[in-house]
């Protein structure tokens, strides 16, 4: 397998990791994972500051997917099998089918610019 194929299966597999850390199945490891995930790719922190030219992005290029990668590996067979007719159908011509699935990160965007702006204008 190349690694665009790779990059590309990984890509199709962000939605069965969110379906599978909403499971109750799911263990606690691998609900870690995805959630380390998910916090370093909001985070403004990184390893490596992105304002260094090529570096800043190429740290988001290898953490990023294999924090996914450990996720999908911590997850149980029996719970990714469950879950895959599940994040099939969660996307239908380019968007998502249960667009409901958005509210958690709108919410969590909308507190993360509610906190800027509070603590650089109001405060």
């Amino acid at each position: 397998m190349t690694l665009k194929e790779r990059a590309e299966r990984l890509k199709s597999d962000i939605p069965r990791v969110y379906l599978c850390f909403m499971d109750g199945e799911t263990p606690l490891p691998a609900k870690i994972a995805a959630a380390a995930r998910v916090v370093y790719a909001l985070s403004p922190i990184d390893f490596i500051p992105d304002f260094i030219p090529v570096l800043g992005a190429l740290d988001d290029l290898i953490i990023l997917p294999l924090l996914v990668a450990l996720a999908i590996k911590l997850i149980p067979k029996a719970v990714w099998d469950k879950n895959y007719a599940l994040s099939r159908d969660l996307w239908q011509n380019g968007r998502p089918e249960r667009w409901y699935y958005s509210i958690p990160i709108i919410i969590l965007w909308a507190i993360i610019i509610y906190r800027a702006v509070y603590s650089f204008f109001i405060k």
